[in-house]
């Protein structure tokens, strides 16, 4: 990679790391859904902007449907689960669990697309699999009312909320791959916004979140959401698909630094334990480690090192086509 894209890859991983910070801060305040109303409507009038600056914008229209199926999927849903698991589980905690994106998503692409997953691949899952059971070990409690059972409830959210990033990458490869990036970034967020806004308006705060909460939702909404698009889809544009997938890597590091920073969250050994086996699988899994193999190309499909499942597997390649957190 070229300096210009690793330093927009570390700025990306950064941002999104930081999302969690965000999250948590400001979560309390607002409440999961009420926080994202903010978060999507704010991400979907900068983006829109961009997209009428470009002449793009007659798309929405002809995609809404696709569309509004991913601003659910991709962007409503999740986000909304991950917010509510940060009222009870650290950042760093939230985004290892984030990072098993890559492994629903080939899971997805194999069920419904019939992707065919190589064998290296398989173990990598498998590996990512006992890497969430050492993360999880030892927390998961099903008696109501402990606090094992709301870290149980919030680890739940958060692997929904990953299963809901791999159906919506893989609907967006099989019905927006030929819809510009921006577009179906904008068309998302703008139909996530107006999904979510009567859910909002009856789980909107009684008491006005202060000025800090308000700060963190606008960072959140401006540089977590509309900035990482812009450079993900730039990072994409320049290295490709599987190199950008590293930013998979880099997200857990940054939200357990800053949640540790500003936050003074605890990073525990099973954290790290079990981040790196998850890690590890996901990698393996995402074909960047292992054997390599020669390019081919593959009717309907891309090549150059995009193969079959590497492309699957990215839990931001669904940015690409639709749209990231």
């Amino acid at each position: 990679m070229r300096t210009r894209d690793l330093l927009d890859l570390f700025t990306l991983a950064a941002l999104w790391g930081a999302s969690f910070l965000f999250m948590r801060h400001a979560a309390p305040a607002f409440g999961p859904i009420a926080l994202v109303e903010v978060r999507v409507s704010i991400a979907a009038v900068m983006l829109a902007g961009l997209l009428l600056l470009r002449g793009e914008s007659a798309q929405l229209r002809a995609y809404a449907g696709p569309l509004t199926f991913v601003g659910i999927v991709n962007s409503a849903l999740p986000f909304v689960l991950f917010t509510y698991a940060t009222l009870y589980v650290t950042g760093g905690f939230a985004a290892i669990v984030n990072a098993t994106t890559p492994m629903w998503t080939a899971l997805v692409g194999w069920i419904w697309l019939r992707d065919r997953i190589r064998l290296a691949q398989w173990i990598g899952l498998a590996i990512g699999a006992l890497g969430v059971v050492a993360l999880l070990w030892g927390r998961i409690d099903l008696r109501p009312g402990s606090t094992g059972w709301q870290i149980s409830l919030a680890t739940g959210a958060a692997m929904l909320g990953s299963l809901a990033y791999g159906i919506s990458a893989t609907f967006a490869r099989k019905r927006l791959v030929s819809v510009p990036a921006l577009v179906v970034a904008t068309g998302s967020q703008i139909a996530a916004a107006i999904v979510l806004l009567p859910f909002a308006m009856v789980a909107w705060p009684e008491q006005t979140p202060a000025l800090d909460a308000w700060a963190s939702a606008i960072a959140l909404a401006v540089a977590c959401t509309a900035l990482a698009y812009l450079l993900y889809f730039r990072l994409i544009a320049h290295v490709g698909a599987v190199r950008a997938a590293a930013v998979t890597f880099l997200i857990p590091v940054f939200a357990t630094l800053w949640g540790s920073v500003f936050l003074a969250e605890d990073v525990t050994l099973q954290m790290l334990v079990g981040g790196c086996i998850i890690l590890g699988g996901t990698a393996l899994a995402l074909g960047l480690i292992g054997v390599p193999r020669a390019p081919r190309s593959v009717p309907g499909r891309l090549s150059r090192g995009e193969s079959e499942g590497s492309e699957l597997a990215s839990s931001r390649d669904s940015s690409s086509l639709r749209s990231s957190e």
